[in-house]
Formats: C-alpha cells, structure tokens, sequence
C-alpha cells in the first residue's frame, strides 16, 4: 500500500503533483481532458489587482527542448478570479493555489487584501515580476528586495505563502535564504530562465518583446541543481518544477529535496500530463516498494 500524501506548510495534498502556474489558466480548458480530483493541487494563472493585458504578440516561440514566452501575464484581474475561477475550481477535489503578481509592493498586498477570506488553500507570490519602482528589475533578483516583498505579503495573507524564486540570479540559495528570513512558508522554483530566438531570414527577434522565458525539458537539469541547492540551504517545503514530462522526472526532483512538484509546459504538448505524472510516480512508488513519499525525499547527500 502507497501513501502519496504530502503537508506543505500544514496543507495536506493528497499527492505531491501541481499544476504550474501560467500553463493551466484556471483549469476549464482542461477539465475536458483530465479529471482535476486527481491533482494535488491546482495552482491557477497569474493574478493582479486589475487586468493585465500583457504583451504584444508574438509571444511564444517553440525552440529546441522547451519554448520561449513573453505573455506577461496576461489576466482578468482578481474581481473576475473571485467571481468567475474559485466557483469553478471548489467544484473539485484539489487544492487552490493562487499565483499573485504585482509591478509594486502596493499591487501584491491588494491581491492579497482581496483573497484574504475567500475559499482558496495557499498564495504563491511570483517575485519574477518587473518592479516598475525599481527600473523594471524583476523583485526576485535582489535578496534585500526579496526579503521586503516577502515580509510586507506575510503581514497581509490569511492563507500560508509560497515564494517562487528567479532562477536568473547568481545565487539562488542567497534569494531562497532572503525569502526565508521574509516569513515564506515554502519556496517554488524554477520560474522561467531569460532566452531569445532570431529569425535569421526576417533578420528579427521571433517574440515581439525580443526576450522571453525559456521552459521545457531543456532546463530540468538546473532546475534539479536549485532544487538540491535550496532545500539543502533553507529548512521550508520546496516545489520543485522546470521540464517535468513524466513520473520519473518527478522522482528526480523529489530525491534533490522536493516536497512536491509542478508540471508546466508539458501541458502544452500534452494535456494528459499531470494524470500521468502521478500515475508514473504510483508505479515508481510500487515497483521499488516505496510506502511514503518522504522515504526518497531529499536522499541526495
């Protein structure tokens, strides 16, 4: 017998497999394909204070191993999340993990202030964001930064709060470390890495905004690095994403450090894959007789 169950900050998933935020909207497209009671958790779409428009298209490019995207976060704001996305998603047996973004500490703390009371289960503050006070450097690449951010959302969130750290930093142990001492009660990572495509024969950047996110299989290697890296440095939960296609990807992250894992851009090439994520993760469990989760957490020395 298996138990797939995991505790993240005091929340019980009944196994360790998510959604990555951006890659699943708020789950109706989905919900076609796959049956949502399966998930450990849902983690929806980028949420603001007010609707985003996001950028100028194109905005994704296929490359190899991955994809490159300059969205930017494109959302109808947290009245309509309120409204329209928590009704949808309570009708489930899963988790709701809402991903907030913000240009300003101001912007963060009223998405906050707005979801406080309502019926989610966890916040996941994307500090990937630019920071329009600061010249457009994302929140999450300065460790000072970091810990302020953290700290002035822990203050206002009813509801424990996840982190999700840049890996476009030099160390990611120093950002994991700072959104620590902030009040984070788990980290997720990796967010997407910087990378660009030109068209040789337009003599042009394919994305609009010239430089997007790199995501897919290509980075699961330095997401594996930070993932051993910060669970080893920090003492909170770690989310681990960045390329996971199947259940032994998921094993891989889960043997660096990771309580649970986030699937993503597979779910662009095959909307199957969070189901089959956990089904390979099962049969991983019951071929090598693993009964916990926690049995091959963190193994790596």
């Amino acid at each position: 017998m298996i138990n797939t169950k995991v505790n993240i900050a005091g929340v019980e998933l009944k196994n360790p497999v998510m959604t990555a935020s951006g890659t699943f909207g708020s789950g109706r497209e989905y919900s076609e394909f796959i049956d949502i009671n399966k998930l450990g958790a849902v983690v929806v779409k980028g949420v603001a204070d007010k609707p985003w428009n996001g950028n100028p298209s194109p905005r994704i490019a296929e490359v190899y191993g991955g994809m490159l995207n300059s969205v930017g976060l494109q959302n109808p704001g947290v009245d309509y999340f309120i409204k329209e996305d928590i009704p949808f998603l309570r009708q489930f047996d899963t988790k709701i993990i809402v991903n907030i973004c913000g240009h300003t500490i101001e912007e963060y703390i009223n998405v906050i202030k707005a979801l406080n009371g309502k019926d989610i289960d966890m916040l996941e503050l994307n500090i990937s964001c630019p920071n329009v006070s600061e010249g457009g450097m994302a929140f999450g690449t300065d460790c000072s930064m970091v810990e302020r951010v953290v700290s002035e959302a822990k203050k206002y969130a009813d509801k424990p709060l996840i982190v999700k750290l840049s890996p476009n930093v030099t160390d990611i142990t120093a950002i994991a470390k700072a959104a620590e001492n902030g009040g984070a009660d788990a980290l997720s990572l990796i967010n997407t890495l910087t990378g660009m495509k030109i068209d040789i024969y337009r003599r042009k950047p394919v994305l609009a905004n010239k430089i997007g996110g790199m995501s897919g299989p290509a980075v699961k290697p330095i997401a594996v690095r930070m993932v051993y890296q910060v669970s080893k440095a920090v003492k909170l939960p770690v989310i681990g994403m960045g390329g996971i296609l199947n259940g032994e990807d998921a094993v891989e992250f889960i043997m660096a450090g990771a309580t649970a894992v986030s699937v993503g851009t597979a779910n662009f090439i095959n909307p199957f894959a969070t189901e089959q994520v956990i089904d390979g993760l099962e049969e991983y469990m019951k071929k090598y007789n693993v009964s916990e989760v926690s049995e091959i957490r963190g193994i790596i020395e």
